[in-house]
This record gives structure tokens, C-alpha cells and sequence, in this order.
């Protein structure tokens, strides 16, 4: 796990670009950055005993606002990376473990 956001805005762990809608889950996933006008249909992190929880009302506050190109969305706790990420349109980074 990184010790900061720092760490984790370096890419220690790889990239990986989800351009299209299928559900990302391979990989624990620290930062997401959008490439270009993105709307998310999936944000969840997973704790240590496999609860899942959808996040994404607490990073966007309207979902049917794309999200412009350049942002960068981090889980609001760094010890609890996104575990699956699906995309409703556009393309985006994501900075893995």
C-alpha cells in the first residue's frame, strides 16, 4: 500500500486505459485520471472482509455531468483503493496497485 497520494500519482503500480463500458476489477486501483469527457456508471472499493461499497455519490455530484478530461479522482481513503470501475462513456487512466 503507498504511503501517500504522492506515491501514488507516479504510477509505481502501472496504468491500465479503460476505454470502453466493461467493468474493471483486475487490479486494486489508487487513482483514475479521464481522458476525456468520461461518465462513470460503477465506483466501488472492497475492505478487508469483501464488503463492497459504491463510492461514486461521494465523488461526483451529478452523474449525468461528464467528467472533463484531467481529472484526477482519488478514493477519499487512501488505505481503501476503487475495486471496480465501469465507465458509461469515454476513457481514462487508471493508476493501479
Amino acid at each position: 500500500m503507498p504511503n501517500s497520494y504522492g506515491e501514488i500519482l507516479t504510477a509505481r503500480g502501472g496504468t491500465y486505459i479503460l476505454n470502453d463500458t466493461s467493468t474493471y476489477n483486475t487490479s486494486l486501483v489508487y487513482a483514475i485520471v479521464t481522458l476525456e469527457d468520461t461518465e462513470f456508471s460503477i465506483l466501488e472499493i472492497t475492505d478487508s472482509n469483501g464488503i463492497v461499497t459504491d463510492v461514486i455519490n461521494d465523488h461526483f455530484a451529478d452523474l449525468l455531468t461528464p467528467i472533463k478530461a484531467g481529472a484526477i479522482i482519488t478514493p477519499m481513503d487512501v488505505s481503501k483503493p476503487f475495486s471496480s470501475i465501469e465507465l458509461a462513456s469515454g476513457s481514462v487512466t487508471l493508476v493501479l496497485k
